[in-house]
């Protein structure tokens, strides 16, 4: 929803009315990732898109059906010879697609969603997309309060709670329940869109290779940070990209950052002295990827001096040391392009390998 909120809030300030087609599950190589939506509006306008061009002429269709009749539709595109080039999907995978009428009576929080979305504040929309009653409604969860209602109070209860869980961790995707929200049963379907923050980035050392993981950094959506008890070379010059330059130990300053999930910590300095206490607090934290730049040599002087201040081998086996993948990079910026492949391997699970040199398909497994 994000790529056509803009659109959307004209559209409803201006008194009219949208059908959004928005991407709730997928296989395979699926062109877009669930989240991914379109509008039609009432004006004839398409605005956005779920497929990259292979299935928006057939969504318009049926967009200007849900206009016209307000009932909501759950659609399915995949990919056959005869329908390839029609309304199929030529790379392949297969999308399902959830098409609901927008307006005053169906969307109420819509202004606040956008305003918490402006604002960086996570929300995430529970949606009922499959089941025996109440499908498109909606509750919109925050992490202290809920708006909205999905029909009854145990399933807006139910539904509330795990939505929290999946907005601490930044994941979009599908809950399952019985009829009134049973978490053991089937049959109601609901797709939570999760609006979090964007995700961390924490590095430590000021130095050459770490402005060139900025920008990297940046271009994945991360916030990045720099962190330097130097004063002379944590400079906001020398790191314009950088959302903030912290000048400050970085033990000391990781010991009071808030970790999850998805942040990640890049440790540059390949100096003990800044290494290893950096490590010994952010190896005890549940963030997603951790690694530290330095040679093979200094990777293993590293571990001893960490088992020596008591870190676990559970603990030291987190760390990606030497950091990043063997892309044979030299120079700054094609080693942060090695670390960047290594915190997306990390965090999809992909082999690393050339992909001309895999089988089966390139996004296995259920979408994230």
């Amino acid at each position: 929803m994000r790529e056509v909120l803009n659109e959307l809030i004209e559209v409803r300030r201006g008194g009219g009315s949208a059908a959004m087609a928005t991407v709730v599950r997928t296989w395979r190589s699926a062109p877009r990732p669930a989240g991914a939506s379109m509008l039609v509006t009432d004006s004839g306008e398409a605005v956005g898109s779920v497929s990259g061009g292979c299935v928006e002429g057939a969504l318009f269709e049926v967009g200007q059906e849900v206009l016209g009749d307000g009932t909501a539709r759950f659609e399915t595109y995949g990919v056959s010879d005869d329908d390839a080039f029609a309304v199929g999907l030529t790379c392949g995978g297969i999308l399902e697609v959830f098409v609901e009428r927008v307006d005053e009576s169906t969307w109420p929080e819509l202004e606040g969603i956008a305003a918490s979305i402006a604002a960086q504040e996570p929300v995430a929309i529970a949606t009922i997309v499959k089941g025996p009653h109440s499908v498109g409604r909606h509750l919109v969860v925050r992490p202290d309060r809920a708006e909205g209602s999905l029909g009854t109070t145990r399933l807006d209860d139910t539904i509330r709670e795990d939505a929290i869980g999946m907005l601490a961790a930044g994941a979009t995707g599908f809950l399952h329940y019985g009829p009134e929200g049973e978490r053991l049963g089937e049959g109601l379907e609901v797709f939570v869109l999760s609006y979090a923050p964007p995700a961390q980035m924490f590095i430590f050392g000021a130095i050459d290779f770490s402005a060139a993981l900025v920008r990297v950094g940046k271009v994945l959506g991360y916030r990045v940070t720099v962190c330097d008890a130097r004063p002379v070379f944590a400079t906001k010059k020398r790191f314009p990209d950088a959302d903030e330059v912290v000048v400050d130990w970085p033990h000391r300053w990781l010991e009071k950052q808030d970790v999850d999930e998805r942040t990640v910590i890049a440790v540059l300095t390949h100096d003990p002295k800044f290494d290893v206490p950096a490590l010994q607090v952010a190896l005890r934290t549940n963030a997603g990827y951790i690694g530290a730049m330095g040679s093979r040599r200094t990777h293993e002087d590293r571990l001893a001096r960490l088992k020596e201040a008591g870190l676990t081998d559970a603990e030291c086996a987190r760390l990606h040391s030497p950091i990043g993948l063997d892309l044979g990079a030299r120079t700054p910026e094609e080693t942060a392009i090695s670390i960047a492949a290594e915190i997306v391997q990390a965090r999809w699970g992909g082999s690393g390998s050339r992909l001309a040199e895999t089988h089966g398909p390139i996004h296995p497994g259920a979408p994230r």
